[in-house]
């Protein structure tokens, strides 16, 4: 048994996502309390009103731990584009799931923060190799009208994964000893174990089928999926039509690498895809994510009320991001990520404001005893600065979250699809260890000044996106190839990124009415739909 409904595909495939969700929170939930601390503690032991009080590792040595799984990600979705290529988008995929399962053996039975550290590297391979080839995947599959929707569950699948983690680790926080965080790092297998059997009914992805030579198998998948077993649909026809010309097109160029990704006919949308996904580890959502426990500690919270406190962001976090999964498709990529980069820079920057005029130093070895606790707020600045939380989430969750797996895998051509997304993706998973590494010395050493940072950072993208990141929704994959490339495949940068506008309505029509190019674009009368997206013709 095959399924071939689009939305169950997608929701089984995003649960790669949700690994990389159950990673955070397993770690943000964690590392503020006690067994966790006293376990893996490098500093002093202290008795405060008769309870033990450890001070866990070293600033420097928890953002080690936390960013090894950024590490390992770094590696696996550099290692997916190869992987990908050769063996399919879904194979690599379920190869993902079981090294996961290995990764979460380890770090459940962790003796030590070595150890800890090697378990999240390995399950840092499985999630770069899931995060990398899962839009892939989808994006291959999708029709264009709903590609933005569909890729963007995988976001969404990443808020679920954060939220049943962190409320199973919290949940387990009341257990006594090492159990406290063993169960949580073990019950996170369940997923990966999910995901592998549950591909197995999926269809591969046309697009591969077809770089293989296989075009009755590409064929089977397009009317599997599209044409609802009608092989001569005419929306299946002409995606049939344009995979195999894009195909031989593709084998005229078939020199397929990395250094491909650098040339002058690729250099301009690489940018745009690398730039991608570094702008949404610079919005400092990870921070919000791994740390929140520390920020909100810093505003005075404490003890149960610090952790429920800190779950109400990733409910936030999922519900939020809903709006974007239905719409995002209508709104259009850059106009989502234009208006989260302006609210998100607003938002921390208020932020860091509450936090110079009305927060003051912590005292030596920070607020509870853990070192990147480093400054201290209370009243109604500390309730603000909650709220800008909040705020900062729900409008990373609306826009960059969601947009940024979907648009990378939209800007290349088939051929070199699984490695470019692949090199998109690893360098979030290089920002991303990065920032695990560096925001505990950073909140020790700059305090508040870390909201500025990344406020600073939020509207450098925003600047960059108007500027240099065309549309690509209402598109099918091989027609975004126009505003790159003109009808010769030549480079062609005569479009400015604000003038590539999507045509959600001729896609839409094309899809649902199963019109001709010429019937539709009488239907389209008085509509611009293809004119800002293609080049002129050559003289």
């Amino acid at each position: 048994m095959t399924i071939g409904n689009i939305y169950a595909i997608a929701a089984i495939a995003v649960v790669g996502g949700g690994l990389f969700g159950f990673d955070i929170s397993s770690m943000s939930a964690i590392i503020s309390t006690e067994s966790y601390l006293c376990y893996f503690n490098q500093g002093d032991v202290k008795y405060v009103d008769g309870q033990i009080q450890c001070a866990g590792p070293r600033s420097s040595v928890q953002g080690g731990i936390t960013a090894s799984m950024a590490g390992g990600s770094w590696l696996g979705a550099l290692v997916s584009g190869f992987l990908s290529d050769m063996i399919g988008r879904k194979l690599s995929i379920q190869i993902g799931s079981v090294i996961w399962c290995l990764g979460s053996i380890i770090v459940c039975a962790s003796q030590n923060i070595p150890m800890l550290i090697v378990g999240r590297i390995i399950n840092g391979v499985s999630v770069g190799i899931c995060s990398a080839q899962v839009p892939v995947y989808i994006s291959e599959l999708a029709p264009p009208t709903k590609r933005g929707r569909l890729v963007s569950l995988q976001q969404w699948a990443i808020t679920w994964g954060i939220l049943i983690m962190f409320y199973v680790s919290y949940g387990c926080s009341f257990v006594d000893g090492t159990a406290s965080f063993r169960i949580p790092w073990g019950l996170q297998m369940i997923p990966a174990i999910l995901l592998f059997f549950g591909l197995m009914i999926l269809p591969e992805s046309p697009r591969w089928l077809a770089r293989k030579d296989r075009w009755e198998d590409c064929l089977a998948v397009l009317t599997l999926v599209h044409g609802r077993g009608d092989p001569n649909s005419p929306f299946v026809q002409r995606e049939y039509k344009e995979i195999k010309e894009m195909c031989e097109f593709e084998r005229q160029n078939a020199d397929v690498s990395y250094f491909e990704l650098f040339r002058p006919n690729m250099i301009n949308r690489t940018h745009v895809g690398i730039f991608t996904q570094i702008w949404s580890q610079l919005t400092g959502m990870n921070v919000m994510m791994y740390y929140i426990t520390y920020v909100f500690a810093m505003a005075g919270l404490s003890g149960n009320n610090l952790l429920v406190s800190s779950s109400i962001q990733y409910v936030i976090n999922v519900g939020m991001t809903v709006p974007a999964i239905l719409w995002v498709d209508r709104w259009g990529r850059r106009p989502t990520l234009i208006l989260g980069a302006l609210f998100m820079m607003i938002f921390l920057f208020a932020n860091g404001g509450l936090m110079a005029t009305y927060g003051h130093p912590a005292p030596p070895g920070g607020v509870h005893g853990i070192e990147a606790e480093s400054w201290e707020i209370s009243g109604s600045p500390s309730k603000a600065v909650i709220a800008c939380t909040y705020l900062f989430v729900a409008s990373f969750a609306i826009s960059w979250g969601p947009v940024s797996w979907t648009y990378p895998p939209e800007l290349f051509p088939l051929r070199v699809r699984g490695k470019a997304t692949a090199l998109t993706t690893s360098f979030n998973w290089a920002f991303n260890f990065a920032l695990g590494y560096f925001v505990p010395p950073a909140f020790v050493n700059i305090q508040w000044r870390v909201y500025i940072l990344f406020g600073v950072f939020c509207g450098a993208m925003l600047i960059h996106v108007f500027f240099m990141f065309p549309e690509t929704s209402g598109k099918t994959l091989e027609e975004v190839e126009a505003i790159f490339t003109d009808p010769f495949g030549v480079p062609y940068i005569g479009i400015p990124a604000w003038k590539t506008r999507g045509a959600f309505k001729h896609a839409v029509a094309l899809e649902t009415a199963g019109m001709d190019e010429e019937k539709l674009n009488q239907t389209t009368r008085g509509e611009t739909v293809y004119v800002e997206t293609s080049p002129p013709p050559r003289v």
